[in-house]
């Protein structure tokens, strides 16, 4: 049988070396058995050195990884990929236009390759608080690193107020799509509720 070809988001992935593998490959087995604690017996009742154990890492590993249990939970690796993904677009396309395409496209990726720790990780984030706000930090994080490409096409700074908003505005309608996909069950298209979610602000913010 052929191999799945890649979805579209996937093909700016770079690739990477044998250290980044290793290194790789143990953040999975951590996140892998936190998602797997969690499940058996909760959030709460999970400890760094519980989730060690069953990566068969130390603990100061885990935290060289990820400095909070919350990060465990939050973190992954598309950060990057989203901004190549975004430069990689063509120069005259609009900018809401062009993250649609990438956004839709990294969620689109992630239900596609985890699609279980998508849903946890949803579920998670609407019942634990330390993780709901540490996701809006998060999610700060990364509308940061996607003002970059985005001002560089506008000829802008990063930092200037409007693309800072429209980064800013574009990450929240993303994050109000997972908490409305996670509070009906994860049961409707969630690429598709993003992009009805870019809609809302391509229409002026109009109901």
């Amino acid at each position: 049988m052929p191999a799945t070809p890649p979805l579209p988001f996937e093909q700016h992935q770079r690739p990477m070396g044998l250290r980044e593998r290793k290194k790789l490959k143990t953040r999975i087995a951590i996140r892998k058995a936190t998602y797997r604690l969690i499940a058996e017996q909760g959030y709460d009742a999970t400890t760094i050195e519980q989730i060690a154990a069953a990566a068969e890492v130390s603990p100061s590993t885990v935290f060289r990884y990820f400095p909070t249990k919350e990060d465990i939970v939050l973190a992954d690796e598309y950060d990057p990929v989203l901004e190549a993904a975004l430069r990689a677009r063509p120069a005259d396309e609009p900018p809401l236009e062009s993250l649609r395409v990438v956004l839709t496209g990294a969620v689109a990726s992630i239900l596609e390759n985890e699609p279980e720790e998508m849903r946890q990780r949803t579920r998670l984030m609407l019942e634990v608080p330390a993780l709901r706000a540490r996701m809006t930090e998060t999610m700060a994080e990364t509308s940061s690193l996607l003002a970059r490409p985005i001002a560089d096409r506008a000829g802008r700074e990063p930092d200037d107020l409007e693309v800072r908003v429209f980064t800013a505005a574009v990450m929240g309608a993303l994050r109000e799509a997972l908490f409305h996909w996670g509070e009906r069950g994860r049961q409707d298209d969630l690429v598709a509720l993003v992009d009805r979610t870019l809609d809302v602000l391509k229409g002026g913010l109009r109901l």
